[in-house]
Parts: C-alpha cells; sequence; structure tokens
C-alpha cells in the first residue's frame, strides 16, 4: 500500500517544513518517487508528526488502543506484571489498531516499598482493570540481589530497568526503600546486560540518590521544591552534569491534585502544589540542558492513555517550553533516549508511525488534539475531522 499525504506541513521531530508530499510505502517512509499510489491525502491545512511516543504509562487491557486513538503510536510502560505484559506485547505484535509497547516488566523495589501498598489496596475492579489483578512480585532486599533480578528481567523480556527511590515521606506514610548499595548494585548490572535504568524519585532528595547511582533517566520530575528554592537549580545542574533525562509527567502532578496521593496512582503532594512545583522543576531543568520526555504515569484511572499526552503537551507549553521543543519531547527525544532508532522522526527508511492533524500545532499545541488520521506501522486509522 502506497499513500502520498500532498501539500501538508511537516515537522520532523526537530524542525519545521512549511509544505512537502510525504510518501508512506508499505510499513516505512520512503523518499517520494512521484510514482503511482494507491491512496492520496489531502495535507492542506494541515501538520504531519511523528506519531506520540508516552515515556511513562502503565499498560492494561484497552489502554493501548486508546492511546492510538489519540495519535500516541509508541507506548513506554514502566511497571507490569509478567501475564499482562506477555498478552500487550502479543497485542501489539498482532495488531496496528493498538499502540506499540517497550516496558520495564517488573521494577525494582524494596520488600514492602513503593508500590506494593497500591498493589494490596486494589480491590477486585481495580485488579480487573489492570488486567492481572493484584499480588505478589520479585522485590530486591539487598545488594547481592541485584543481578538475579537483573536476569529475570532479562528473560521476562524486559527492554529497560525501573528503580524505586521512594521513602513515602512525601505522601506522609514511609515505606522501605532501596539503599544506595542496593541502587548502585542494580544499575551496575542493569548497564552490564545492556539496560538502561530509570528512577522512580519525586523529591529532590530521592533525585540526588538516584543520581548518586548512576541511573540514566528519571520517571518523573522532582515536585517538592518550590519556585525560590534554590535546591531546585541545584538539582538540575547536576542532574545536566551526569546527563540523565527527565519524563516530566505533568499531567500526573494534575491529575493526583488535591485527592489522597495513596488513593490516586502514587505518590505526590507534599509543600505547596505538586503540578506548581512540578512545573517549576520543567522550567530549570530545561535551562539547565537536561533532556525532557513528554510522559504522562497513564494507567487504568488518571492520566488516561492517549488523552492524558495531549494534555501533558499543554501543560508543557505553559510551563514555558516552545511548541517545537515540546513536539520533540513526544517524538524524537523519548525515541533516541530509549534506543528506538526506527520512529520518532519523519525521514525515508523510518517507520511509518505518523499522526495527521488539523492546524499548526508548531504554533498551537492544542491542535495536535485535533487528529483527522493515525498510521501505524504504515496502516491508516482514519480518525475523522474533530480527531475522534
Amino acid at each position: 500500500m502506497r499513500t502520498r499525504i500532498r501539500g501538508v506541513r511537516v515537522f520532523d521531530g526537530a524542525s519545521t517544513t512549511a509544505r512537502t508530499d510525504v510518501l508512506v510505502d508499505g510499513p516505512v517512509i520512503a523518499a517520494d518517487d512521484g510514482g503511482p499510489v494507491d491512496a492520496e491525502v489531502d495535507g492542506t491545512g494541515r501538520t504531519l508528526l511523528p506519531g506520540l511516543i508516552d515515556a511513562h504509562t502503565h499498560v492494561f487491557d484497552g489502554g493501548l488502543e486508546l492511546a492510538l486513538r489519540s495519535g500516541v503510536t509508541t507506548e513506554l510502560d514502566m511497571f507490569c506484571l509478567p501475564p499482562n505484559l506477555a498478552r500487550q506485547r502479543r497485542l501489539a505484535a498482532e495488531r496496528d489498531d493498538v499502540a506499540d509497547l517497550r516496558s520495564a516488566g517488573v521494577l525494582a523495589t524494596a520488600p514492602g516499598g513503593h508500590p506494593s501498598q497500591l498493589m494490596d489496596a486494589f480491590g477486585a475492579e481495580e485488579a480487573a482493570a489492570l488486567g492481572d489483578g493484584a499480588g505478589a512480585f520479585d522485590t530486591v532486599a539487598g545488594a547481592g540481589q541485584a543481578r538475579a533480578f537483573v536476569a529475570a528481567r532479562v528473560a521476562e523480556g524486559a527492554d529497560y530497568l525501573k528503580v524505586v527511590v521512594d521513602d513515602g515521606a512525601l505522601s506522609g506514610a514511609r515505606r522501605p526503600t532501596l539503599d544506595a548499595a542496593t541502587l548502585a548494585a542494580l544499575v551496575e548490572a542493569a548497564h552490564d546486560a545492556g539496560l538502561a535504568v530509570v528512577a522512580h524519585a519525586l523529591s529532590a532528595a530521592e533525585v540526588g540518590a538516584a543520581l548518586d547511582a548512576g541511573v540514566d533517566g528519571l520517571a518523573h520530575v522532582f515536585c517538592d521544591a518550590a519556585p525560590g528554592d534554590p535546591a531546585a537549580e541545584e538539582l538540575a545542574a547536576r542532574a545536566a552534569d551526569h546527563g540523565v533525562f527527565a519524563v516530566t509527567t505533568l499531567a500526573y502532578f494534575e491529575a493526583i491534585g488535591g485527592s489522597d496521593p495513596d488513593h490516586a496512582h502514587g505518590d505526590a503532594a507534599g509543600p505547596g502544589d505538586a503540578l506548581s512545583n512540578a512545573a517549576h522543576a520543567v522550567r530549570v531543568l530545561h535551562r539547565a540542558g537536561v533532556p525532557l520526555l513528554a510522559g504522562t504515569d497513564a494507567n487504568p484511572f488518571a492520566p488516561a492513555h492517549g488523552a492524558g499526552m495531549l494534555r501533558e503537551l499543554v501543560l508543557l507549553g505553559a510551563a514555558g517550553l516552545a511548541p517545537e521543543e515540546v513536539l520533540a519531547a513526544a517524538t524524537a527525544e523519548p525515541a533516541r533516549r530509549f534506543g528506538l532508532t526506527d520512529r520518532g522522526r519523519i525521514a525515508p527508511g523510518l517507520r511509518a508511525d505518523l499522526l495527521l492533524v488539523d492546524g499548526d500545532p508548531t504554533r498551537d499545541l492544542a491542535a495536535v488534539g485535533r487528529a483527522t488520521d493515525v498510521w501505524r506501522r504504515g496502516v491508516r486509522l482514519p480518525l475523522g475531522p474533530s480527531g475522534r
């Protein structure tokens, strides 16, 4: 199937071309040879983007379909129990009407550490929404268990490792957490196995511990340093020096709002307003040169898969990023940082994961929510003029 998208504005993951043609040839983007095509799509007044990549989600039954219908063509899952992960991987491999998937599988946490309290609290309805139910999962009791834990993640097909650095202080409920020696051992074992390491850390102190351990990225920005607190600037400079990336998850901080953070998906709150503090962290990290990746922490409850990503982009714009910077954070940047060399940009030879929207999101980020078509592996899913 060859499809030409004619006369369309293109954001290619880094820069914008005002008007051009793009050829989709089977599952890939191709150089336009001017030859015949099976279908043409009028791009007048529209913008073509790489498919969005949500850099922090938790996959569940139905979530990958929701994601694709909002233009998210790849989700990076940060914790998934093995039976659910196997089911979602099969779905993503066999169908093109759902988003693609990469996953950390089972995250590394101390016995009784986050998110054990959430798994234990899930009732039957919540367990069903997760697709697996609650139940026990592997934990790490000390540095001596790090290599075996990482080997088990490799065996289950994890694409990267997530470690939890969270003592529960921000939620007012102290929990066990990985100590410095165990964190360092996990990072070393993961790197030896060829896995990048992403840390769940919400406070400035927890982010500092993650940086000390040598992690590659942060699954959230920190949310306990208010504007005017010098700790934020200092921590951003440290993160830049360590060469880590940060997943923004502003939609998550907005979603938990004033709710009980332990009933919501995770922890946050802390001094002041979590969203305001997190947006400030985004600004200082950005100024320091830390690569930012758009992610939502989408889960079965809130934020929603797909729709949460559209909100994330608007929140990043409100935090001070220019529209092209926001779009890069949702496309080329997560692809680069997670080794997805076949996507995240629009260029010949790359996978045809594409999003067509009405309007110009390089000037108005809300236009990303006006999707008309999405392509996943070259297969077109028309969404209609309203994007739904």
